[in-house]
């Protein structure tokens, strides 16, 4: 059993960890000044550009298929990549990318909203969530009804992540109310914000914010439905399962940047006539921070590995998640205790990181959903008790 990087993900890996030393980390203290200043760390102009020069560098749509001019990375390369992006808190990405569920799309409506996005000439958000159906999805109520050659949009979507930036949302809605959204009754749609949609800002404990997406007789083309009509929910469960890797591995990132810190922090800051990192109280928390951040990292590795071997990933994704967003909540806060009050300061970035991270504990599937289907695969036989070295 070889726990080694092959050279090819080891070279990859290095090349976006200089990327981001070189032209994303540099930008960070300014981001902090504008932040204090209740400005947005990053404009999308400065974004837009790092995504060029990133490009240049050869990074260009990490997901995305060789035939749009994407890398088409596996799995495991992108959460490698991933964890490196989380080591800086500017809210960088690379460019070239597109919702996976978008390249579902028919050749009309890839040259209308897929290659646009993944140029970067348009922006996409992804609107399933409502103010009564978050972790249960399949309890939407927002309705499409069939009017000739078009269908009339109604309802709210809530907490949308670029949901105020977008020109266009993939919409899950329901089409067939008896059947009900898990059994073929909902149904994708393509809408572009000129239809008449209208998002407002969330304000949460973040910086940023997502939107609430209100259809009030918004009318879509029939041509604008995505996949085949009651395909919505499963269409639904593919953009959501990808996450469930990824934000983990984002994760891991984050928890390794934290820890450095503190541990530079427990060697250089003394009380008493020596460094607080001779306390056993301040070893404790930076050895628990260190064993769970290895943990986690196997986990969201082997998960992203179950992907790239064409296996079912959503047990070991759903472990991933589950695992590795507990984790970096504990070491974002053990690295804030640390650092006493100068970590409670906006002058540094943990204060940052331990807003940010807590929504890693809620968003595309919540702690207690992550439980719920890790029980329900074990109870009902779906998987076996060590995996697949069962």
């Amino acid at each position: 059993m070889d726990f080694a990087l092959s050279d090819t993900e080891r070279a990859i890996r290095d090349t976006a960890r200089d990327f981001i030393t070189r032209e994303v980390m540099p930008l960070e203290q300014e981001l902090l000044r504008r932040e204090r200043a209740h400005r947005p760390g990053l404009e999308p102009d400065e974004l837009r550009e790092l995504q060029l020069k990133a490009r240049a560098f050869g990074f260009w749509g990490l997901a995305t298929p060789e035939a749009y001019g994407g890398m088409d990375l596996p799995a495991v390369t992108q959460s490698l990549i991933w964890t490196e992006l989380g080591r800086s808190y500017v809210p960088f990405r690379f460019g070239g990318e597109a919702d996976n569920i978008l390249f579902r799309a028919n050749e009309e409506q890839q040259r209308e909203f897929l290659i646009p996005t993944i140029e970067g000439e348009r922006r996409s958000c992804f609107a399933i969530t409502e103010p009564g159906a978050g972790s249960d999805a399949a309890n939407i109520r927002f309705s499409a009804r069939r009017d000739g050659d078009d269908w009339v949009l109604n309802g709210e979507k809530t907490f949308i992540t670029g949901g105020n930036e977008a020109d266009f949302a993939i919409v899950i809605a329901v089409t067939d109310r008896e059947k009900g959204a898990r059994n073929g009754g909902a149904t994708a749609f393509l809408v572009d914000r000129a239809m008449g949609w209208r998002s407002e800002f969330i304000q949460t404990m973040g910086e940023g914010g997502p939107a609430a997406l209100v259809f009030d007789d918004v009318r879509v083309p029939h041509r604008n439905i995505l996949g085949e009509p009651g395909q919505g929910f499963a269409l639904a469960m593919e953009w959501i399962g990808k996450g469930r890797y990824t934000i983990p591995s984002h994760a891991v990132g984050i928890a390794e940047r934290a820890l450095r810190m503190a541990i530079d922090y427990a060697t250089t800051r003394q009380t008493f006539g020596r460094p607080i990192g001779d306390n056993q109280a301040i070893q404790w928390m930076i050895a628990d921070s260190e064993t769970e951040l290895e943990a986690a990292r196997w986990l969201i590795l082997r998960a992203a590995w179950t992907v790239d071997q064409g296996m079912d990933p959503r047990h070991a994704s759903s472990m991933a998640k589950l695992y590795g967003a507990g984790m970096v909540n504990r070491v974002v806060d053990r690295v804030l205790q640390i650092h006493g009050g100068m970590g409670y300061t906006r002058e540094l970035p943990v204060e940052r990181w331990y807003r940010q991270v807590r929504l890693y504990r809620i968003f595309e599937g919540t702690d207690e959903m992550q439980r719920l289907i890790i029980a329900r695969d074990l109870l009902r036989g779906y998987t076996r008790l060590g995996g697949h070295l069962a």
